[in-house]
């Protein structure tokens, strides 16, 4: 009952402060003009939210780590390396994605940093965390606790965790595309995220990391509240590059790197989309979809906005439910 009333504590006051976060920074967002540019390619399907603000991840990002100070200040929980390998990814990131959003906002269109100082800003992050992971004591192997399972990768692991961080975060900004889609599916991951790591006794602080899981998920609650159809502010790549790279970062930190692939099933569906269209039309010259990523797809059918972000909630929902088996029961 102690754990579930840690978790419950966590994921109140991540949600209050993100509830009070949304309520103070929206205003001041429209007012400085803080405003998101649509890309060409979706201004006529969503003609009606341009103009809405951008930046939103700070209305989880900001209450998650006043919580988290919180909570240290008043013994709840306990410091360990790996919140802070955690705090520093979610934290890093969260700034890439500022710089790009501030850039789009800047200039008054949708380009912000090139594709390529995105990425190279990406891998120096990732390649402090793979110093920080074997600083910390960890072993550069894939070690599947569920099948007990022990695979020693040495210097290839450090790729492996580049290729999971950059991929994941990425994945998540290529989700952000419709009204509560990527916000949802996140807040259903971290809870998944969040009970397969309480019961990853073996990794230091598992605890904390837990509840630094459960904060996020009562935060993004909060900013649902602001972000579902129709939203009154966006994530941006403040939100989606942040929640994407401490998805991969939590299931690293606790072993949990294969179960990571069930949890975050729709984001990889997301992504492969793009990269199967692409490759359709490189070498058929015919589109494999109406529009990618798939969510786009089933918006150019008809599909109802809200519709396609259930189904697709639904799905990363099934999905969490199979990965906290795997990890945690089987």
């Amino acid at each position: 009952m102690l754990i579930l009333a840690k978790a419950m504590l966590a994921m109140m006051i991540g949600f209050i402060l993100a509830i009070i976060t949304g309520l103070i920074l929206i205003p001041a967002f429209k007012k400085n003009n803080t405003r998101q540019s649509l890309s060409t390619y979706l201004k006529q399907k969503h003609k009606k939210k341009e103009g809405t603000p951008t930046m939103g991840g700070f209305i989880f990002i900001i209450p998650t780590i006043l919580t988290v100070i919180i909570l240290l200040l008043m013994g709840k929980i306990e410091y360990s390396i790996n919140l802070t390998i955690i705090i520093f990814v979610f934290v890093s990131y969260g700034l890439i994605g500022f710089i790009d959003d501030y850039l789009i906002v800047k200039k008054h269109n949708n380009k912000g940093l090139t594709a390529m100082q995105k990425l190279v800003a990406q891998l120096v992050i990732a390649l402090v965390f793979f110093c920080l992971f074997l600083i910390s004591g960890h072993n550069p192997e894939l070690y599947i606790h569920t099948l007990n399972l022990r695979i020693e990768m040495k210097w290839v692991y450090g790729l492996f965790l580049l290729f999971i961080l950059v991929a994941s975060s990425n994945a998540v900004n290529l989700t952000d595309g419709l009204d509560g889609l990527a916000g949802g599916l996140s807040l259903i991951a971290f809870l998944a995220l969040g009970l397969i790591s309480w019961n990853s006794s073996w990794a230091s602080g598992y605890e904390a990391i837990a509840i630094f899981c459960f904060i996020l998920v009562g935060s993004l609650l909060g900013f649902l509240f602001f972000n579902t159809y129709p939203a009154k502010i966006f994530m941006g790549d403040t939100g989606s590059l942040s929640l994407g790279a401490t998805m991969a970062s939590v299931a690293i930190l606790t072993n949990h790197e294969v179960t990571f692939i069930i949890i975050a099933g729709v984001f990889i569906i997301e992504t492969l989309s793009c990269i199967f269209q692409i490759l359709a039309v490189v070498y058929t010259n015919h589109k494999l979809f109406l529009m990618a990523p798939i969510h786009h797809h089933f918006e150019k059918l008809g599909w109802q906005e809200r519709d396609i972000v259930k189904m697709f909630w639904v799905i990363g929902l099934l999905l969490a439910m199979a990965g906290v088996i795997f990890a945690v029961w089987i």
